[in-house]
């Protein structure tokens, strides 16, 4: 009986120390699985998490253009009906005024002279040398375009050259825009009776025929007054930037 006891014993010891070497052995590969099969999941659950926020922003963005594209068509809607009154007006009244302005999409081809960045020359289809036009980017006034030695040069805002009519300020007070090859322009020739101010806005008056009138060029950032005029500094809402393609306004009326 006692033989018996000691080898259960002596057999549960070995057991039990079998168990104890052999767990050190397996640990090492188990936990390596086990690492891996979490980091996969993981890795699935962030990628899984990261496709489905991406889809909710694309949701979201998609829903958002949807609203501005229904709420500009109702503009545009508006606006067409609004054109449309104006014009019967003007035929109930036997009115041959022409509103349409018409424009053309030029390329700008490279500077005139190197170190000088207000002159460009233009690739325009229809150029006329006799006639000066308005230079425009992005529903701005950026400058002139005349003729040298027949061909289409760019005179941007900032050339001293580059000059065109101008109201300034809710009081319409006229002037003449110029370049003083610097950032800012200055205009010139307002009436000292008509109050301007700075912060007041600039825009073109097309009494010149060479813009159409209620374009921005930019605001009032000082005013003095010389010589029976006054005169304004503004900053231009362009100014020194060489874009690949203006518009030009080949026909204001």
């Amino acid at each position: 009986m006692n033989k018996q006891k000691l080898f259960l014993t002596l057999l549960l010891a070995l057991a039990v120390s079998a168990a104890l070497y052999f767990t050190g052995l397996l640990q090492s590969p188990i936990l390596r699985v086990t690492l891996a099969v979490k980091s996969y999941y993981l890795d699935g659950i962030e990628t899984l998490q990261a496709t489905l926020e991406e889809h909710f922003d694309q949701q979201q963005t998609i829903i958002s253009l949807q609203e501005k594209n229904r709420y500009y068509e109702k503009e545009l809607l508006a606006l067409h009906q609004v054109a449309d009154e104006y014009q019967k007006l003007l035929r109930e009244n036997n009115s041959t005024f022409i509103t349409h302005g018409e424009t053309e999409l030029v390329r700008s081809l490279s500077y005139v002279r190197f170190g000088d960045p207000h002159k460009l020359w233009l690739e325009m289809e229809h150029f006329n040398p006799r006639q000066v036009y308005g230079l425009l980017y992005r529903g701005y006034a950026a400058g002139i375009v005349v003729s040298n030695n027949g061909k289409a040069m760019a005179l941007l805002n900032g050339d001293v050259k580059s000059s065109y009519a101008v109201n300034v300020g809710a009081s319409m007070a006229p002037g003449i825009v110029r370049g003083a090859n610097a950032k800012h322009l200055v205009v010139e020739f307002i009436p000292t009776w008509i109050p301007i101010a700075v912060g007041d806005e600039v825009t073109t008056s097309g009494l010149d025929q060479i813009f159409l009138s209620g374009l921005k060029v930019g605001k009032v950032i000082s005013t003095a007054k010389a010589q029976g005029y006054q005169s304004a500094v503004i900053e231009p809402y362009y100014y020194g930037k060489n874009p690949a393609y203006f518009h030009v306004i080949t026909k204001v009326r």
